[in-house]
């Protein structure tokens, strides 16, 4: 009698145990870098593989703003989060998770640039001819899209950037600030190259319209940061997993979709340029006003 309930009391661990697993789930924050229904179509069968190798459902939600993601990340117990540059720092700093792997792009780089850009018909050359202009930002919390153009106007000598122009806004995504520019709503846009190429790919015309005027230094591009409350070991299988996609045929696939050669390690030292370009901008990042 003693043998049988000690059979059915570990039936029912097993049971229970087996439950848990099937019902827990990695949920996974992406930043708005594009369309968002063109970045959930890139980044879905990146969950499915996730899914199938890690054998616990993994999903991805789109945020709405690239601020929304620190904020978010708590209210919504997010796992994880592909974060930029800015934000990823912001991530470190305020939720202490640990940049896992970051894509390797096409042309061999994980880093991003950011491009401060005009209409070529614009008869904008320079900073100078900048001033009294309307300028599209994409969010405070994007190095590329916002941060960098600061650093880059105070070093040229503007000590209030903000107050050099007629007006500025914030457009929410990157190829939203180049279309900004394209359609006429602004003189001057600010924007990630990786976006800006891929839409110029699409559309060899858009691309003899823009005139680069500016550059940034090669930035960290998006980054998978992990939660600091995730398992030691999901971390490691989730990290492993994503570093050997490359020598696995489905995996090759999904990262074609994805716009990547493979993934590569990150951490945290990767980022001390971008630590470097909040000292040109003159921010500090304990207070500052990222939403």
């Amino acid at each position: 009698m003693r043998f049988l309930l000690l059979i059915i009391s570990v039936l029912i661990l097993c049971f229970s145990t087996a439950s848990f697993a099937a019902e827990k789930e990695i949920l996974i924050g992406l930043i708005p870098e594009e369309n968002i229904f063109r970045q959930m179509d890139r980044y879905k069968p990146l969950s499915e593989y996730l899914t199938s190798r890690l054998g616990m459902k993994t999903r991805f939600t789109i945020l709405s703003r690239y601020g929304d993601i620190i904020d978010r990340f708590i209210t919504r117990n997010l796992d994880g989060a592909f974060f930029g540059a800015f934000t990823s720092v912001l991530a470190i700093e305020k939720l202490g998770v640990e940049p896992v792997v970051r894509p390797l792009n096409p042309d061999g780089t994980s880093s991003a640039e950011g491009y401060i850009f005009v209409r070529r018909d614009s008869n904008i050359k320079d900073i100078k001819d900048m001033k009294g202009k309307t300028i599209a930002f994409v969010d405070r919390a994007t190095a590329t899209g916002y941060i960098f153009a600061l650093a880059y106007f105070k070093e040229h000598g503007i000590k209030n950037p903000l107050g050099y122009f007629r007006e500025y806004y914030f457009t929410g995504s990157h190829d939203s600030a180049l279309l900004s520019v394209l359609d006429g709503k602004a003189d001057i846009g600010v924007a990630k190259n990786k976006i800006i190429k891929e839409r110029f790919k699409k559309d060899p015309v858009m691309e003899q319209e823009i005139l680069i005027i500016a550059r940034s230094t090669a930035l960290p591009d998006v980054t998978l940061c992990l939660s600091k409350k995730l398992d030691r070991s999901l971390k490691e299988r989730i990290k492993d997993i994503l570093l050997n996609m490359d020598k696995d045929p489905e995996g090759r696939k999904v990262l074609e979709r994805l716009g990547a050669l493979r993934f590569v390690a990150a951490s945290k030292e990767d980022f001390s340029i971008v630590y470097n370009l909040l000292k040109k901008a003159d921010i500090e990042i304990k207070t500052y006003k990222y939403r």
